[in-house]
């Protein structure tokens, strides 16, 4: 079921390409649209994981430099039966988290700096399990090519705006539309990933650490630390914000409407559910 709906992702957003390159140079301009598009999607399946790790700095860590970050992850991944993921940093005061890569087998697990510095070990340990929630459910293959594409749409459509004029069949006026809808479009194809698919990894965390409530806990806190912590390199990339655990952009306006994350509060009541306790609690822990 994944692998047909990366199938069907890659070939809508090849389509939007494929209409920009019509809008922007007629025929030829289809041709070569979609002569890049097919080379995007193969460089993409295979590079998409490093090029989110450079777009956001995050640095590898290991034993020796994030002791304790790394154990966490290593007990996690021998209890979701996963290998061992490479572990990643990024230096941003917004507590989020990601999970990048094409399988299990090359997958990469990264934390910002402000979630380690908001969140217990027990919350942490939750919000990295959701994360191997993720891999587990290979969601990452379809998360990161979605995200290389879709940047990629919204660049071709600004370079119709300026360039496209001159050979556009339907004039500029086509042009200044297909400038306008592309990137829209794009972002309608990352919202039709089901939101189920962060309710299962929420769902895959909570059997990973056998404590709903760390991820529960988690979430209530860091959703409502990144409402008003700024993630400029999520800002300058919206195309990547569906990877994150909440949703990293600041603001709202189309960022809510296409938003590919269910609202934290019926997350946290479903984890709540799980461990049998009221969807409202009293409390931090009911």
């Amino acid at each position: 079921m994944n692998s047909l709906r990366t199938g069907i992702l890659m070939a809508g957003l090849t389509g939007l390409f494929v209409a920009v390159g019509f809008l922007l140079g007629g025929m030829a301009g289809m041709l070569i649209a979609f002569v890049f598009a097919a080379g995007t999607n193969a460089f993409a399946y295979w590079n998409s994981d490093r090029i989110v790790l450079s777009m956001y700095g995050a640095r590898p860590v290991d034993e020796q430099t994030a002791p304790k970050l790394v154990s966490i992850v290593r007990r996690l991944s021998e209890a979701a039966g996963l290998p061992m993921p490479r572990v990643c940093i990024v230096e941003n005061e917004q507590p989020n988290a990601f999970a990048t890569g094409r399988n299990p087998e090359h997958a990469a697990v990264c934390v910002t700096t402000g979630l380690l510095n908001r969140v217990s070990d027990e919350e942490l340990a939750g919000v990295l399990a959701h994360e191997l929630g993720h891999v587990k459910n290979r969601d990452t293959l379809t998360m990161t090519i979605t995200a290389t594409i879709a940047g990629a749409v919204s660049m071709l459509a600004n370079f119709a705006l300026f360039f496209g004029g001159r050979r556009n069949p339907l004039g500029i006026l086509g042009v200044i539309l297909i400038s306008i809808m592309a990137p829209i479009a794009a972002l309608l194809v990352q919202a039709t990933i089901s939101r189920t698919r962060e309710f299962e990894a929420d769902k895959a965390g909570a059997e990973i650490t056998r404590h709903p409530l760390w991820l529960a806990s988690a979430l209530s806190h860091i959703d409502s630390a990144a409402e008003v912590t700024q993630n400029p390199e999520a800002d300058s990339n919206p195309a990547t914000a569906h990877m994150f655990i909440v949703n990293p952009l600041s603001g709202g306006g189309l960022s809510g409407l296409f938003s590919s994350h269910p609202p934290t509060e019926e997350r946290i009541a479903r984890l709540r559910a799980m461990a049998n306790l009221p969807a409202k609690p009293t409390g931090p822990w009911g």
